[in-house]
Formats: structure tokens, C-alpha cells, sequence
């Protein structure tokens, strides 16, 4: 494989990449220790990525062993949380910071 193709394929490989994991973006909002929407809809097979934004005066942490994430989003901060591709179903996540109030789920289908 000559220099030049192995660099043509590494490029065309990057830029799949980054345009798949561009594809599919999930605004969340944290406001008031809850999660909105509570509930995120997305593609089945799909990796997506979640721009969290945490309106609330504290720090809060979203959190999910489903998911297998854990991100501290810091007071009017904002995160960036890939996720997927997933398998068809309900990942619940939770705002460990405030657990009782923040909460919400990923459902892909």
C-alpha cells in the first residue's frame, strides 16, 4: 500500500468519524435539578452526543451505569457526553448530586 493511499484512507477515516459522531446531537438542560427533557429519544445503533447544560447555581453530576458515564458538570457550566451506539431500550441516567429530583432516561429505538 503506497504513502499516499494509506493517507488518503487515514483522512476519509477521520472525517467518516467525525461526521458520525456529529450526526445525531441531544441538547439536555439542567435547570432546577431536573433533567429537560426527562426523557431523550434517539437512534438505535447510533452514536450520539449529548450537550448538557447545567442552568443551576451547583455543580451537579449526570451519572448512569447504564450508560456507563459519569461527568461533573460544573454551576452554568456545560458538558459534552458521547453515548452509543446503543442496542434498542431504556438507559436510565440520574444528576447524582440530586438524585430524587434529577432524573431521566435514554430511549433508543
Amino acid at each position: 500500500m503506497s504513502r499516499r493511499f494509506k493517507l488518503v484512507l487515514l483522512t476519509t477515516c477521520l472525517l467518516v468519524g467525525a461526521a458520525q459522531a456529529a450526526d445525531h446531537e441531544i441538547s439536555l438542560v439542567i435547570k432546577d435539578h431536573r433533567f429537560q427533557p426527562s426523557e431523550v429519544r434517539v437512534p438505535a445503533n447510533t452514536k450520539v452526543k449529548l450537550l448538557v447544560h447545567n442552568q443551576d447555581a451547583s455543580a451537579e453530576e449526570f451519572e448512569s451505569h447504564a450508560l456507563n458515564r459519569e461527568k461533573v458538570i460544573p454551576a452554568n457550566g456545560k458538558a459534552t457526553i458521547f453515548i452509543g451506539p446503543l442496542k434498542a431500550g431504556r438507559y436510565p441516567f440520574v444528576g447524582e448530586f440530586n438524585e430524587k429530583t434529577a432524573q431521566g432516561v435514554v430511549i433508543a429505538e
